[in-house]
């Protein structure tokens, strides 16, 4: 039987040493297939939980470990707090492990160090906030944040671990019917359902369903159809896929060759035409100018309202990248609005839940351009109403954490 640590070590390697973001890190990774449930989830609960298994790491070690050793530490530490394995069992993989990856000289650290853990031995700072962030391993910065905006209890509630599950959404009745005798959790919107448990199927490359998150879905639904529609930032193509089905033309903008190729490939899998077109959305094109009824611009962001589904967001992302995300959404809306028609709508959303990326952008945008107003969008999934749209929080909306603002153009 293989080390039960060896494949989430290998991911992980690639996420901690490489810099890749997990999902990538998954599919790129030779792993056992028997095994693939187990290697997914102690890869994403050690994710999910870095900070404080970092700090437990600095409680009981007299110096920091390298890395490999670290990421075999925060494997085990997993196994025992989350997957309540046996402290020998653990041990001994993690120790074996060590030697076959050519780390022996730590093997007696490790066998020391994971025979004497315990994490009442290293208690929390007394600073609720500090306490939150190491506790659910989000960054300082970002939870300082959250709980000026939305207070301790709210911050504590959002940001709190919840289930895993799998958003799809179905073509049909009769495509979703085989498929909802399985434990699923209804979703506000026809046809999208959420599984604790789902697995991929043959109906997939038919193009009887998708995976799409239900903000993602939500934000669709909050756009009103119209003829010609511009998704100024497609990829991965969900939205412009869902958005084909109300508009009668969907063109699509994305940077980069391969991702807009991705699109390409999802729109013909689910049987809707979008005209993909590959170029950088921040820089005006007078080609475009006032030919689209509405525009969509679902801006690169911090992504911290789908940090639980993404926990390498919470790894990654570093407080200066705040303002470059900010002169990236502002160039973005400025250009795309632009080719909205007189009369017509801009979109703005977000899969952030920091009031400066939502209501804070928009408000810079209204103001440097003339010409446009916020109008109140609604939706059945449960939200908040800001200023400017609507806030959906992951402990509110079924662990979506998505913004949109609806704007008009004035004729």
């Amino acid at each position: 039987m293989t080390n039960p640590l060896y494949d989430p070590y290998a991911v992980l390697q690639k996420v901690y040493g490489e810099g890749a973001f997990l999902k990538q890190a998954l599919a790129d990774t030779p792993i056992e297939e028997q095994n693939r449930a187990r290697t997914v989830k102690v890869c994403y609960g050690v994710l999910e939980n870095d900070r404080l298994l970092s700090h437990y790491i600095r409680r009981f070690a007299p110096k920091t470990p390298k890395l490999p050793v670290r990421i075999l530490l925060k494997i085990a530490l997993y196994m025992l707090l989350y997957m309540d394995k046996p402290r020998y069992m653990v041990t001994d993989n993690a120790v074996s492990l060590a030697k076959k990856l050519g780390k022996g000289g730590a093997a007696g650290f490790l066998n020391a160090f994971l025979r004497a853990f315990d994490a009442s031995a290293a208690p929390l700072p007394a600073d609720a906030a500090e306490a939150l962030a190491l506790r659910t391993s989000y960054p300082d910065f970002a939870v300082r944040r959250i709980v000026a905006a939305y207070g301790m209890r709210e911050a504590e509630r959002m940001l709190a671990p919840r289930p895993a599950r799998t958003f799809v959404r179905f073509r049909s009745e009769a495509d979703a019917a085989p498929y909802l005798a399985a434990a699923h959790e209804d979703t506000p919107f026809p046809l999208v359902y959420a599984f604790p448990l789902f697995r991929r199927d043959a109906g997939f490359d038919a193009g009887a369903y998708t995976f799409q998150s239900v903000g993602s879905v939500a934000i669709c639904a909050a756009v009103g159809g119209c003829d010609r529609l511009l998704d100024a930032c497609a990829a991965p193509g969900g939205k412009s896929v869902l958005l084909a089905q109300k508009c009668g033309h969907v063109t699509a903008f994305e940077l980069h060759p391969h991702r807009a190729a991705l699109i390409e490939k999802y729109a013909a899998r689910m049987g809707v035409s979008v005209e993909v077109v590959c170029r950088d959305s921040s820089v005006f094109d007078g080609a475009y100018e006032e030919k689209f009824d509405a525009v969509l611009v679902d801006a690169p962001c911090s992504g911290f309202g789908v940090a639980g589904e993404n926990p390498d967001i919470k790894l990654f992302r570093k407080e200066e990248d705040l303002a470059a995300l900010a002169s990236i959404q502002r160039a973005i809306l400025a250009a795309c609005a632009r080719y909205v028609k007189r009369g017509g709508r801009l979109y703005y959303s977000t899969c952030s839940v920091l009031p400066e990326e939502n209501d804070g952008t928009v408000a810079a945008f209204l103001r440097a351009v003339p010409g446009f107003c916020a109008e109140r969008a609604d939706s059945p999934l449960p939200h908040l109403d800001t200023e400017y749209g609507m806030q959906f929080l992951p402990h509110l909306s079924q662990g979506a954490g998505f913004y949109l603002c609806a704007m008009r153009r004035k004729a």
